[in-house]
């Protein structure tokens, strides 16, 4: 049974993206630019509060449930379809286009899906298109990461799965709402949410994976798998007071390791675990305004984190190199760069006038209205490390600063016209706000242009501002490695693994010379009872046991070799 019929954004894009696999040239970038906007009109074209319903095999199924939280993310993700296919253009690698539109396609899918086994198949198109655009960088430690990554997601997938089942049998539905209670399927369905957050301690797969995709893919990255995790964990677990507590850990932890690292963009990523630290909270929150706030940060979150991660790219792409230690000066060569990457910064750090500003703010609000003081005060904190980090720090030592001595040329046009159209949207929704505010899930009075909100930000911005200057000297990149929890499974567990294969081979080496003695055994048996004139048929098992015994060890031994 089909309720209404409505062109579903996911499968026109998994449809539209095959065409990427053959197509050469102009032609497979005019489509690059033509397949996104028919998505993003398809997403325009979807009437709010639609559900289309279907019966499978006795089970009733939702795969397509519009409603305003889900066209929030689902504009966001058609536009960075766009914006990301643009910077892309120059690529010629017709399976990582491929995969990075079946990735997007599977994030708009996971929001639009209205039962949790919809979900639960676009989850998992998500984690097996999204390690591609890693592995295509092809070099040792893009596949290694990318291989830690799929294991983790992997175990999400596992947990998804087992809580859906539990929930199943528990409730009777498979209907995607707000869960309640504390049972085992609210637990598992929360955790395999949460991997995908990048929550600690399970979060070391995005600062480990992210900075070695290539450069086109890590913008796809930043775009789709936390920003499902928060999508899902707004529709499935609002105003769950552990995220309240987990998010604004989740806000320090990444603004502390930001810190920390020497690489541009595993500083970059370790911001989206502290970005998408807000808006967990803000889901813990549970308030129509924090709910709010949280679709309004993600969806400037996508686009500001965006145009970073194509500044650092571009950099990378035109330099080869990606360290602090070894980057400075390069506003001389690539200056439009150096621009539009500043306006990411300014956005990401709630600077007036930008993105950030008005979402970011309206989730602290959302803690401040709520009377959370003590919420209100870290998550402040932590927008003093991001400032500094991110708008400070990153492009001093990579564009001003020292000079390296390097005079790239500047990035590709298509990739200037991409982080041009993004910075345009930072600006634009910084100016006018009211657009955004007005697609939001619940209407909100929030204002975020008043006196209190601006000096507050601006005191914060310029006492920030003057300590970096002051500390200069000290919170440059260093040369070494910024251990994170990912040591536990990249050091002691290999080598648990390790340990583990050496003593399955001892045993299987065991057993496989066991076998071949005892076929040696009756081998030379057989052959002592012909050479003393016994016939092989009056050897006391019989001709048949005896050959049976043969074929038995030789395909035991066979089957347990190396």
């Amino acid at each position: 049974m089909v309720e209404g019929l409505h062109l579903h954004p996911a499968l026109l894009l998994m449809l539209g993206a095959l065409p990427l696999a053959v197509l050469q040239g102009r032609s497979r970038q005019l489509w690059q630019l033509i397949l996104p906007l028919l998505v993003l009109g398809a997403v325009m074209a979807l009437p709010a509060d639609t559900t289309v319903r279907i019966q499978l095999v006795g089970l009733e199924l939702a795969p397509l449930r519009v409603d305003k939280l889900s066209l929030v993310f689902g504009y966001v993700f058609a536009l960075i379809i766009f914006i990301g296919n643009c910077f892309a253009l120059q690529v010629d690698d017709g399976a990582q286009h491929v995969a990075a539109a079946f990735y997007a396609a599977s994030g708009l899918g996971a929001v639009f899906a209205g039962d949790l086994i919809t979900l639960y198949v676009f989850w998992e198109i998500m984690m097996v298109a999204s390690v591609w655009l890693i592995w295509r960088r092809r070099r040792q430690a893009a596949y290694d990461a990318g291989f830690r990554y799929l294991i983790i997601h992997a175990l999400g997938g596992m947990l998804l799965l087992a809580g859906i089942i539990a929930y199943w049998l528990h409730t009777g539905s498979l209907a995607f709402e707000a869960l309640e209670g504390g049972g085992a399927a609210f637990y598992l369905i929360l955790v395999a949410f949460l991997i995908n957050a990048a929550a600690p301690p399970l979060h070391a797969w995005l600062p480990d994976a992210y900075p070695e995709a290539t450069v086109t893919g890590t913008v796809f990255l930043s775009a789709f798998t936390t920003k499902t995790a928060v999508y899902v964990l707004a529709r499935g677990f609002p105003g769950t007071e552990l995220l309240v507590w987990l998010g604004v850990f989740m806000t320090l932890y990444g603004v502390i390791y930001a810190f920390l690292v020497n690489d541009i963009r595993r500083l970059l990523s370790y911001h989206i675990i502290s970005q998408v630290g807000y808006m967990v909270a803000g889901v813990g929150l549970g308030s129509a305004l924090a709910i709010s706030g949280v679709a309004a940060h993600a969806f400037t979150h996508i686009l500001y984190k965006a145009l970073l991660l194509m500044g650092a790219g571009a950099v990378l792409q035109m330099t080869g190199r990606s360290r602090l230690t070894e980057l400075g000066g390069l506003y001389r060569s690539m200056p439009v760069t150096f621009l539009l990457y500043m306006i990411g910064g300014l956005s990401i750090s709630a600077f007036p006038l930008f993105s950030g500003f008005v979402s970011k703010t309206m989730i602290i609000e959302a803690a401040a209205v709520d009377g959370r003081g003590v919420v209100f005060l870290l998550m402040t904190l932590a927008g003093v490390g991001t400032f500094m980090s991110t708008t400070l720090k990153l492009p001093w030592y990579t564009f001003m600063g020292r000079d390296a001595g390097l005079r790239p040329a500047e990035a590709p046009l298509n990739m200037r016209i991409a982080m041009g159209i993004a910075a345009l949207l930072c600006f634009l929704i910084g100016i006018f706000p009211g657009w955004l505010y007005a697609i939001l899930p619940y209407p909100v009075d929030y204002q975020a242009y008043t006196a209190g909100h601006l000096i507050k930000e601006m005191q914060l911005l310029l006492f920030t501002g003057l300590g970096f200057f002051l500390f200069l000297r000290v919170l440059g990149g260093k040369e070494k490695i910024s251990l994170d929890l990912d040591w536990f499974y990249r050091v002691p567990g290999k080598q648990t693994l390790a340990r583990v294969g050496s003593g399955i081979r001892r045993i299987d080496t065991g057993f496989r010379d066991a076998f071949m003695l005892g076929f040696r055994r009756a081998e030379e048996k057989a052959t002592h009872l012909r050479v003393s004139g016994w016939p092989l048929r009056s050897w006391p098992t019989g001709s048949m046991a005896f050959w049976t015994a043969i074929v038995l060890a030789l395909l035991l031994a066979f089957g347990m070799g190396e």
